[in-house]
């Protein structure tokens, strides 16, 4: 039987901690037998996790002979890995184990140096400090996982989850990592390349800066078609000193910001309104919706259609039919 240990490291976020265990212990073969012995393996026998303790029933010699090692994510990914944590990892690798990380858990297994030249990623709001701590690692912010063979790596959360049954699926094939996904109500098609939904921040907006009146215009303007000419001859001056002055105070060129604003005003269309595409597309400044889309796209990761599926309010009457058909499935459900 495939042997899956998950390392629980000081302050482990218990979320991570329990998507290992939960899915491949409930994971079945065709003839119902188990597909995978877990167990939990710490360097102490006790471990923080936040709101409760954890006591482990395995050392790190519960490594020793796992075909499979997951590092979840801890509360504080920046903190020194223990050199018997790193050994025994770097013991693991050498043997030929697969090994793997949840969310933050790319900082531990970057800082054994397995990862030195690979592609890796984690949770997006992490993965700037990931790559300059780790300059050797090729990080990835826009994907799920990366399956590099014998090493592999996902984001935040839900793509912890992807991940595991990705390695269902390479273990015993679509059938039982399908069924595992049943069990987790989880998809089993997101692929590892699909893009993290990243929240992207407002343009920068320094208060007291003089480009503060500018950037208002610009912030009440997203629906005009706006050349860098027209921008400058508002702002009064040229266009070369308006790129400068962009630079200085907002760390980027106007069209740019202009795009990101666009965008950003997009996502919170997209979040709180049932306008088409379309209309959306008119109401940000983009001159065709497939202009729109392509835009969309490049700085969210997803379709604007995707992003409305998964942030989107639905309105009011929506909710109340979906309430009244729930109930009377319930209601035929209770006669049956």
């Amino acid at each position: 039987m495939h042997t899956v240990a998950v390392l629980a490291l000081d302050r482990v976020i218990p979320f991570d901690l329990s998507t290992p265990l939960e899915v491949f212990a409930r994971t079945r073969l065709p003839d119902g037998r188990p597909g995978y012995r877990v167990r939990v393996c710490a360097e102490r026998p006790e471990v923080d996790a936040g709101a409760f303790t954890l006591r482990a029933p395995w050392d790190l010699e519960g490594l020793r002979d796992a075909d499979t090692v997951i590092v979840p994510g801890t509360a504080d990914p920046t903190a020194p890995l223990p050199p018997a944590v790193r050994d025994a990892l770097r013991a693991a690798a050498a043997r030929g184990t697969r090994i793997a990380s949840i969310c933050s858990g790319t900082f531990p297994l970057a800082a054994t140096g397995l990862l030195d030249g690979l592609r890796a990623t984690t949770h997006w709001i992490a993965a700037g400090e990931l790559a300059e701590r780790h300059p050797a690692v090729e990080v990835d912010p826009d994907v799920l996982y990366v399956d590099n063979g014998q090493f592999l790596t996902s984001a935040g959360a839900a793509a912890g989850l992807d991940l595991c049954l990705h390695l269902i699926r390479r273990d015993y094939g679509s059938a039982v990592a399908a069924h595992a996904a049943r069990l987790s109500v989880m998809p089993l098609e997101r692929e590892g390349g699909q893009a993290q939904f990243i929240v992207h921040d407002l343009p920068p907006r320094p208060r007291g800066a003089t480009l503060e009146p500018l950037l208002d215009w610009l912030q009440e303007n997203l629906a005009r078609e706006l050349s860098l000419a027209d921008i400058a001859a508002h702002a009064g001056t040229s266009t070369r000193t308006l790129i400068r002055r962009f630079r200085e105070q907002t760390g980027t060129t106007p069209l740019q910001w202009l795009h990101r604003a666009r965008i950003r005003q997009a996502q919170h269309l997209l979040e709180t309104t049932d306008h088409p595409v379309e209309g959306i597309a008119a109401r940000v400044g983009f001159g065709s919706p497939t202009a729109f889309r392509d835009r969309f796209k490049r700085t969210t990761g997803v379709s604007p259609h995707t992003y409305r599926r998964t942030f989107g309010s639905p309105p009011p009457q929506s909710q109340t039919n979906y309430l009244i058909a729930a109930s009377g499935r319930a209601s035929r459900r209770a006669v049956r």
